[in-house]
């Protein structure tokens, strides 16, 4: 499902289900020790999907382990995010000649908590929102905008390893093309040598219950 968001160059696998029992990969025991157990399925199946996708790149299996922000550590040459909510769990991974990062995240396709709106919007995006929801009130708009900033977030800090917030990013969502760009807004200036980051353009799309949103960032 989410391979449809993404270039060609991309591996993606997802899971709509976990196995009973699976136990985590060796060397990564200690990464879901505290975890409560539905905290422990999701990561166990989510991790198994990112190795399958980096054994159809051709890297040997292995434990993925967690950077400073959680964020995943991926074998040298290698670009790659995770996703994983109530019901499903993705990775999605690349050579690093292909992509300089990538983001991927999924979501019930329900409203957000009461409240949560006004902490992940900027001026303008609660205008958009309703507009939105006056147009094509079958789409819960919020949890969209907040999956969009989610992969943002995910394909930003590998290149910058800067934090980027739900208030340092302004959201534009095309429905028809289902596609959305966010305009940053905050110093973009890069630690790979790339061209500094002036908006991120993504796709998404609503099935099987789910939001889920991709970003890419092109060599």
């Amino acid at each position: 499902m989410i391979e449809t968001l993404l270039p060609p160059t991309v591996v993606a696998v997802h899971a709509f289900s976990d196995i009973p029992g699976e136990a985590p990969y060796p060397g990564e025991q200690d990464l879901v020790a505290k975890a409560v157990e539905a905290r422990r399925r999701e990561f166990v199946t989510a991790r198994r999907c990112a190795r399958e996708a980096l054994g159809k790149l051709g890297c040997a299996p292995g434990p993925i382990r967690s950077g400073p922000r959680r964020e995943p550590v991926w074998p040298a040459g290698v670009v790659g995010s995770i996703t994983h909510c109530t019901g499903y769990r993705a990775a999605a991974v690349a050579r690093h000649t292909d992509l300089a990062s990538l983001g991927i995240d999924a979501e019930p396709h329900e409203a957000l908590p009461d409240g949560l709106d006004g902490t992940v919007t900027v001026a303008g995006e609660p205008e958009l929102l309703r507009r939105l929801g006056d147009t094509h009130p079958t789409v819960h708009w919020g949890r969209l905008l907040f999956s969009s900033k989610e992969s943002v977030y995910k394909a930003w800090y590998p290149v910058t390893g800067r934090w980027l917030g739900f208030e340092d990013a302004e959201l534009s969502v095309d429905p028809a093309a289902g596609s959305f760009m966010a305009r940053l807004l905050v110093d973009g200036t890069r630690t790979d040598g790339g061209p500094p980051l002036t908006e991120l353009r993504g796709r998404w799309l609503v099935a099987h219950g789910l939001i889920v949103t991709a970003v890419s960032v092109p060599r």
